[in-house]
């Protein structure tokens, strides 16, 4: 009984010990995360009531990067408030429960991610390739179908992973070396066989990645041909900066991915990885695509023009 017990609150209650090895840069880390979280937050929930209200803004590019940013944010939410508690908190527990709704708030967000910017590419493949059939070949509705489609699979991607978590109990050690609850660091603590856990990893999760990787690829193959042979200059140079923000973003989200992957089938930790998939990516995402984007720039620029012109007519009207 007394055995039964131990292992019923080992399974109840886990230790995130990430960053514990380093007290001394306790207080330098939680500035740092606090303000990129919030830098964070604001970049894409910004992003995404931007394109929300402007309506010239509402077009399938648009529609998926506002997606984006606003996965962005439910993956910066899942992981980095949970993070910082445990800076500010000599408690590091986390219960069963709550790993499974940081797990599928992630793996929501990433998986979303894939399909977002899979879908993103073959916009830019449509709009450089068959650009007189663009509104024809990527039409709203279709966007409209695209985008309910990767929320979909992302959900029940999600809750297969997150709803196997309760077949495993945890009788050999509670501590997970990270400071997220992380999918096959909790496989490597199971005194349960996560043999059909696994098996779920490589029938769902690994063909999609296959899926969006070779759209991706196949999208911006094409691209590249097209590109080469157009004979105008500014043709070649339009159709490049037109794919260089989700270009760049694509290339960061799955360089970090492939080198998060490796090290955890090698049963180790790269935290700093760790760090930079899940919470610098969802940072830089909407720089990457506002500061290299001219029309989300001239509208901003607009806004802020407006509301300075709107701040003085209202200053002279009190006086």
């Amino acid at each position: 009984p007394e055995m039964i017990k131990e292992n019923h609150s080992l399974t109840a209650e886990l230790l995130l010990t990430g960053f514990a090895d380093h007290p001394e840069l306790k207080t330098l880390l939680s500035v740092v995360f606090s303000a990129i979280y919030v830098i964070t937050m604001v970049g894409n929930l910004g992003l995404v009531a931007l394109i929300y209200t402007e309506h010239r803004l509402h077009t399938p590019m648009y529609i998926f990067l506002g997606n984006l940013a606003l996965m962005d944010s439910c993956c910066s939410c899942a992981i980095t408030p949970k993070m910082l508690q445990n800076f500010f908190s000599e408690d590091r527990r986390i219960s069963l429960y709550e790993c499974m709704a940081q797990l599928y708030f992630l793996c929501l967000a990433e998986t979303a991610d894939c399909f977002l910017l899979a879908a993103m590419a073959y916009d830019r493949y449509v709009a450089i390739c068959s650009p007189l059939q663009y509104h024809t070949k990527m039409s709203k509705k279709l966007c409209i179908q695209m985008t309910i489609g990767t929320y979909i699979a992302s959900n029940l991607h999600s809750m297969i992973h997150a709803g196997l978590l309760l077949r495993l109990t945890f009788c050999r050690s509670n501590r997970i070396d990270h400071f997220f609850c992380d999918i096959l660091p909790l496989y490597r603590l199971s005194c349960t066989d996560p043999f059909i856990n696994e098996l779920m990893i490589y029938i769902f999760s690994m063909p999609i990645q296959i899926f969006t990787i070779a759209m991706v690829l196949v999208s911006y193959v094409s691209i590249l041909f097209t590109i080469f042979k157009m004979k105008s200059k500014e043709g070649r140079g339009k159709a490049f900066s037109t794919c260089a923000s989700h270009f760049l973003s694509v290339s960061i989200f799955y360089i970090c991915l492939l080198m998060y992957i490796r090290p955890l089938e090698k049963g180790d930790k790269d935290i700093p990885v760790a760090i930079f998939y899940t919470i610098v990516i969802p940072l830089l995402n909407p720089f990457i695509y506002s500061l290299r984007n001219k029309e989300v720039i001239n509208i901003l620029k607009n806004m802020m023009k407006n509301y300075s012109i709107f701040k003085q007519t209202s200053s002279s009207t009190a006086n």
